[in-house]
């Protein structure tokens, strides 16, 4: 367990002082977990590779997966040393879903920049759907293993009055195979973000590409959207397949990818890694059309699903990024997420002395944790 420190601008920045003007020093090759391929994330961490090799001769190998532990598994493991995450972060830290397992737990994770993104219901014009309640019997991937998908199409049917009970769910392998399985006719919506690259193939196809919209003033469908989850916001997307800024798409925001180590990833390492991200931006930044988005002073700061990690910390306090108000969102979220790994071990404890079987383990800690957490 890591000791909560509380961190400030000052301090850090009264330490970072003397490497102000160091030299990027980047290793020679990286592994990243991403999305899989088809995905928005898959894309701009392969432009963001392809900057660090033009820059600084890094080679950079993506590892594509379709599935949460299948991109969290090999950062825990040190096979990767960068995970392009989704939601899966903020489950990871909680131990909810596949991470509530007794293998698992609440993980000790660290954002290093999370690009501003939004999240929608992309759904067939020929499929008959004008809003969100009009999903009711439809076909809907729910792909397996990946809850950080999952969770945000629970959110966007609930703003229509909608369960998983109420349409006809098409279980696929990956987020890539849900948004394929749209292209090609085999489901009739599928929750995306606006700007992932098999869309716009969707766009062009004669089934056309709408996105239902999720007005910022239904007050009931967002505080249905509350019930699934609080870290949801009202959005309008000016960019991405089927937007333009005379049509916008009114969906929610969310942080995707967010850029991911463990606590224990060097301090040096990750302000390197940060520094090259901030300097390679112009290499990158028109790639798609979301690498625009990875501009620090958008990609570094609050919220994010994890706390941020103090080698990204310190080079964003140089660059002027930081402020006070990070500071104390990061320190609650680190607060936070030291309270839950106390939970856990707790936890652990008490189902030893019970004799909790693996099976029953889940449903217990989430039992353990909502009463401690009260």
């Amino acid at each position: 367990m890591h000791t909560f420190i509380k961190m400030t601008v000052a301090s850090i920045a009264l330490a970072a002082g003397p490497a102000l003007a160091q030299e990027i020093e980047l290793p020679r090759s990286m592994l990243w977990a991403t999305y899989d391929v088809g995905s928005s994330g898959y894309a701009e961490a392969s432009a963001i590779a392809d900057a660090f090799g033009r820059e600084y001769g890094t080679r950079v190998r993506i590892m594509p997966s379709g599935t949460s532990i299948g991109r969290l598994l090999p950062l825990k493991t040190g096979r990767v040393q960068y995970g392009w995450l989704a939601n899966e972060l903020f489950f990871a830290t909680e131990g909810l879903y596949d991470f509530a397992a007794r293998e698992w737990g609440p993980q000790d994770l660290r954002v290093v920049a999370g690009r501003p993104s939004t999240f929608g219901m992309a759904v067939a014009k020929n499929a008959g759907i004008e809003n969100l309640s009009d999903i009711a019997g439809k076909r809907v991937p729910r792909i397996k293993a990946n809850p950080s998908i999952n969770i945000k199409v629970e959110a966007l049917l609930a703003f229509g009055g909608l369960t998983w009970d109420d349409v006809e769910v098409v279980e696929v392998p990956s987020y890539g195979a849900a948004l394929k399985a749209l292209v090609d006719g085999q489901v009739d919506v599928a929750g995306s973000t606006p700007t992932a690259s098999t869309l716009y193939e969707m766009e062009s196809s004669s089934r056309g590409l709408d996105w239902a919209p999720m007005p910022a003033d239904n007050a009931e469908g967002w505080e249905a959207i509350k019930s699934v989850a609080s870290f949801f916001a009202p959005a309008t997307a000016t960019q991405g397949a089927g937007i333009t800024e005379d049509d916008p798409a009114q969906i929610f925001a969310v942080r995707y990818p967010m850029i991911t180590v463990y606590a224990n990833a060097d301090e040096e390492e990750v302000y390197n890694f940060t520094k090259a991200l901030d300097e390679t931006y112009d290499i990158y930044s028109n790639a798609t059309k979301a690498t625009s988005k990875w501009k620090l002073s958008e990609a570094g700061t609050t919220p994010a699903d994890a706390p941020f990690h103090p080698g990204a910390i310190r080079y964003l306090i140089e660059i002027g990024v930081w402020t006070e108000a990070d500071s104390a969102w990061n320190d609650a979220r680190l607060e936070r997420l030291e309270t839950v790994q106390g939970v856990w071990d707790e936890a652990v404890e008490a189902a030893l002395d019970a004799g909790i079987a693996d099976k029953e383990w889940p449903a217990f800690w989430a039992d353990y944790k909502a009463e401690a957490l009260k």
